[in-house]
């Protein structure tokens, strides 16, 4: 299966959701919380800098479960909203 490379936006909101969940990690090590969440730290060190755009469901759940995060408000600000680009977002 070939996939679409992503779009600057996609790119950016990726960028996006790595400084929130590096900021929600505050003064905890990255391994900690790399390890909390079931997750190699080097995977978690490249969705905080975005390398990894576009993580998986499964792996962003599992960060906002150790992280404190609520899940919907995540999605609901890193998603764009249905009038900049005509779709809706999933609701909840």
């Amino acid at each position: 299966m070939v996939r679409n490379p992503l779009t600057e936006e996609q790119r950016d909101r990726g960028r996006a959701l790595g400084q929130v969940l590096r900021a929600a990690r505050g003064p905890r090590s990255a391994a900690a919380v790399a390890h909390e969440a079931g997750l190699s730290l080097d995977t978690l060190r490249k969705i905080e800098r975005g390398a990894i755009a576009a993580p998986a469901f499964f792996t962003v759940a599992a960060l906002a479960r150790v992280l404190g995060l609520d899940l919907v408000a995540l999605a609901r600000d890193l998603m764009p909203d249905e009038s900049a680009d005509g779709q809706t977002p999933l609701a909840g």
